[in-house]
């Protein structure tokens, strides 16, 4: 369903190219239906100052909404939690006014119970007649499961599992396509086509999912870093905030803890 989902925005993207934004909505309003129907995917049009024109049901839900009325002409910062709102709609205005294309962005989400969840999110920018950018379209995946029925899962559930052992230290890609007994182009190929992830993006998931266990306990900053693979304390604050909207110190902060390191993990 991941794949057909996003070929079908991108055809109907493709299809309404230089139109206007009504035209955009009113080709939209026959697809709500189906949109609805899908649970593990948030979907969205926004116009040029990123206010939400348009929406799936799943998003309303990830909003602790029942309906979209109450979402509509907010941006996500207005309706999303501060530690992810503000991070969306910072990807929002560089879509706008650059026309960068987001691809596979590995971030937090919420999912329906309101609980914070990986999701990867492609948004791309909305033309006019004139090439002028008029808004943007959007879609969250949830990443809750993987392709188990795929023949090569065995093969790559493998994969999953060495990355889950050894984060903290460094995988090479030679240890993981040994592992699979494959390719580098082929695990690629199949970790995107299973876990909808790159094998990298399955190293800093698995990094990032036990520095936030780590960062409930009373350890410096730096340490976690370590001990989540990160050869300092620098490039993990960068990849920690890009994924969740904080850095280490602001996420610890949130839990009503303060950090127990030196001086030296300021950020």
């Amino acid at each position: 369903m991941t794949s057909s989902t996003l070929e079908s925005i991108a055809r109907w993207r493709d299809g309404f190219h230089r139109a206007t934004m009504d035209e955009l909505l009113a080709g939209m309003a026959p697809l709500l239906p189906v949109l609805d129907l899908i649970p593990n995917a948030a979907i969205f049009i926004k116009d040029s100052q990123a206010r939400y024109l348009c929406a799936n049901q799943t998003l309303a839900q990830r909003c602790g909404l029942k309906s979209l009325q109450p979402l509509l002409g907010k941006t996500s910062a207005e309706v999303f939690p501060i530690q992810l709102g503000q991070v969306y709609t910072a990807q929002d205005i560089k879509v706008l006014q650059d026309g960068q294309v987001l691809e596979s962005q590995l971030e937090l989400h919420l999912f329906k119970n309101r609980e914070p969840g990986w999701c990867l999110t492609y948004k791309w920018p909305l033309y006019n007649r004139q090439e002028e950018i008029i808004g943007l379209i959007g879609i969250s995946l949830d990443l809750q499961s993987a392709s188990k029925t795929h023949p090569a899962y065995k093969r790559l559930a493998a994969v999953d599992e060495f990355i889950r052992r050894n984060f903290s230290q460094t995988v090479t890609m030679a240890e993981l396509t040994g592992i699979a007994g494959m390719s580098a182009s082929q695990l690629e190929r199949y970790c995107k086509k299973i876990f909808h992830l790159s094998p990298r993006q399955m190293i800093h998931k698995a990094r990032l999912e036990h520095a936030h266990r780590l960062l409930h306990e009373d350890m410096a900053i730096t340490e976690v870093a370590l001990r989540c693979g990160y050869a300092d304390h620098s490039a993990f604050s960068r990849q920690f905030k890009a994924l969740t909207g904080l850095t280490p110190r602001q996420y610890r902060q949130q839990l009503g803890r303060s950090d127990a390191g030196p001086a030296s993990d300021a950020e």
